[in-house]
């Protein structure tokens, strides 16, 4: 039920995004492209230590319906906004669904599941949600092609709240739970960042800044290469990260994370610097799909591996930290991927390139990370010293 509730969740939103751009366009703000990735990251960010502070204290679930509920109202919304700047306000709105969703289906599936499946179990939560990304734009694509914009956004709306209602019908995990107060929506300093995750949010920043950049260029960069349907490229981008999330998973639990991360950041390098070079949509679409291996085999590793590291009690402040570095590194790949670009075809090759070098930065510090925080799986979880912490 978490993986059906995640799938249509994941489809919502992003059925939307590859019409995103030639409609802010139509409204007049094609110069404003870098903005539809950028601001819908920034609140997701900006809300996460609420949303892992409301995990934590109310419950798992309440913070997974709270961002579904914005998806299904600002979906609603897109059809009565006829100008930019109403456009871009409600891109802001509409990131607090994924500063808060993500965060409860990612601590409600650490409840429940044993250490040493952790890497598996997080693969498989990543393959429900990656099934609802491939879904997603092609499903957008169709409707919007075949019954106008407006389906379009009629048809997020719908999926979003589908997803409220299956994941409505199972059952809380946190076992102490407070009732919903001013006090929740009060954060402290403590609230902000888990030092126990710091390694895995380092990774996340430098190798999520291509995830923003693909999402923001890729559909220019198709209709350039003469691709008609704009989802396709993102079709064959989630496809590739389904076919290897479970095996990532599987192997970080039995080999280590880093071990899987070494493999999955080298891929990464090469798929940018293959987009960077790329000239005709066969090689557009072997680069999309190498990342998309390689973004499958990250984001489950790093997930279960900040796990590993979080305090019992506050796993939901320690998926949260690492949320915002991953919507840190989209927004910065999204806003400056936007302004590198510049609407001009000749520079799409610096865009990825850019998006190279920062993976090849996450590899080497992976190579020489202290060996204490290699990411190798214990039966029971992960105990950090402050001493460690301070060395991190």
């Amino acid at each position: 039920m978490l993986c059906l509730s995640s799938l249509l969740f994941f489809a919502s939103f992003n059925m939307l995004i590859p019409e995103l751009p030639a409609y802010l366009t139509s409204l007049g703000g094609a110069d404003y492209k870098g903005l539809i990735i950028s601001l819908f990251t920034l609140t997701a960010m900006l809300s996460r230590p609420f949303s892992g502070k409301i995990a934590d204290k109310v419950g798992r679930i309440p913070v997974m319906i709270i961002g579904t509920s914005v998806c299904v109202v600002t979906s609603l919304l897109y059809p009565v906004i006829s100008s930019v700047a109403g456009f871009l306000l409600l891109r802001l709105i509409h990131g607090f669904s994924t500063g808060f969703t993500p965060t409860g289906l990612t601590a409600y599936l650490s409840d429940i599941i044993p250490v040493k499946k952790r890497g598996e179990a997080m693969g498989l939560l990543g393959t429900a949600g990656t099934v609802g990304m491939a879904a997603g734009p092609a499903v957008g694509g169709a409707v919007a092609n075949n019954l106008g914009l407006n389906y379009l956004f009629y048809t997020s709306s719908a999926f979003a709240l589908i997803s409220i209602l299956i994941v409505s019908g199972i059952r809380e995990t946190l076992q102490q739970r407070n009732r919903f107060s001013r006090e929740v929506l009060k954060i402290h300093k403590r609230d902000l960042f888990e030092p126990r995750v710091l390694v895995t949010c380092l990774v996340m920043v430098l190798t999520a800044y291509s995830y923003g950049t693909l999402y923001t260029i890729i559909p220019d960069f198709g209709e350039f290469a003469g691709i008609r349907n704009k989802g396709l490229l993102f079709t064959f981008f989630t496809i590739a990260s389904l076919s290897v999330r479970l095996i990532a998973g599987k192997a970080s639990d039995r080999y280590g994370r880093r071990q899987v991360l070494l493999v999955s950041t080298a891929l990464g390098v090469i798929a940018m610097a293959m987009l960077g070079i790329a000239q005709v949509q066969r090689d557009l679409i072997i680069g999309v799909t190498l990342y998309g291996m390689a973004q499958g085999m990250t984001s489950p590793t790093l997930f279960a591996w900040a796990t590993d590291l979080s305090d019992e009690r506050y796993k939901g402040r320690g998926i949260s930290s690492l949320y915002i570095f991953m919507e840190l590194g989209i927004g910065l790949g999204a806003l400056f991927s936007g302004l590198l670009y510049g609407n001009r075809p000749e520079n799409f090759p610096a865009t990825f390139f850019v998006c190279s070098a920062l993976g090849g930065l996450a590899f080497l510090y992976l190579l020489v990370m202290p060996p204490h925080t290699s990411g190798k799986v214990h039966s029971s979880s992960v105990e950090i010293h402050p001493a460690e912490i301070d060395q991190l």
